[in-house]
């Protein structure tokens, strides 16, 4: 009777166990966040939608619209530029899913699997990374409205929480624009599901018109769109009012998009890779 021995080869190195760091997904995906905000700048031609949509939509619309629904454009600017923020930062969340689905199609994605790194890292980077394309839109938005009469009647303080509120949900909307890129092969098919799903948000609200002006039916859907509570309270927050049950809404629909679609996103992406 014999007995097998089973050897290693000599050159065959043995790895210790790799201690675990506090926080270490929140450590990857700030330095994926940094990453993506690197190639961000390092392409400036992917901000030139969030440098060139607040002059154009504001332009557009106070000099079009202002006249007929509010008696002129400096009284229309300030219902008009509060929805703005709302809009224009949903807008700005398709790139999201776009550059995800880029980023998955390229293979990099299968060199972070390859890390040692928290699955969900690259996810929560790629959506970070992007907060500062909501912010450049806010930062044009006001200033253009700004030159052409718009004022905040409040405080540095209240426009700040509007734009972090603004902000806020757009990071939110980014998860679903994340889910979408995970999901879908091409960049094209995300950027166009994406519009028919902002449309709806963005203009199927109280941006351009009062609520009380619009047919019934369309009513309805506005006072359960999260972005029309969005624009109130933004409204409210750079031109006064009482819009703490807005607020407080706003912020209930932001963790709610992003306790359901973040979990999806990070499932749809596991299944990809």
């Amino acid at each position: 009777m014999s007995t097998v021995t089973e050897t290693r080869p000599a050159d065959l190195p043995v790895f210790a166990p790799v201690a675990r760091r506090p926080f270490g997904l929140a450590r990857h995906a700030a330095a994926l966040a940094r990453r993506s905000l690197i190639k961000t700048m390092r392409n400036p031609e992917q901000l030139l939608d969030v440098v060139l949509q607040p002059i154009l939509f504001t332009g557009l619309f106070a000099f079009l619209l202002g006249g007929a629904v509010a008696g002129g454009t400096e009284a229309y600017l300030q219902s008009l530029v509060p929805g703005l923020f709302v809009m224009l930062t949903l807008m700005a969340t398709m790139q999201s899913g776009t550059s995800f689905c880029d980023d998955l199609n390229s293979g990099l994605f299968d060199r972070f699997r390859s890390m040692p790194i928290g699955r969900s890292a690259p996810l929560i980077g790629a959506a970070v990374g992007d907060v500062v394309r909501y912010v450049l839109t806010i930062v044009v938005l006001l200033g253009f409205s700004t030159l052409i009469g718009f004022r905040v009647e409040t405080d540095a303080a209240h426009a700040l929480g509007a734009a972090v509120l603004a902000i806020g949900l757009a990071f939110a909307f980014s998860w679903v624009f994340v889910l979408f890129g995970a999901v879908m092969r091409e960049p094209s098919g995300v950027q166009g599901l994406g519009l028919v799903l902002v449309m709806p948000f963005t203009f199927g609200s109280n941006l351009l018109a009062p609520t009380e002006t619009l047919p019934g039916w369309l009513q309805a859907w506005v006072d359960v769109n999260p972005a029309s509570v969005a624009m109130e309270a933004c409204r409210g927050l750079l031109t006064g009012g009482d819009v703490t049950g807005e607020v407080v809404s706003t912020v209930l629909w932001s963790v709610g998009i992003i306790a359901v679609f973040a979990p999806l996103a990070v499932a749809a992406y596991r299944r990809r890779v």
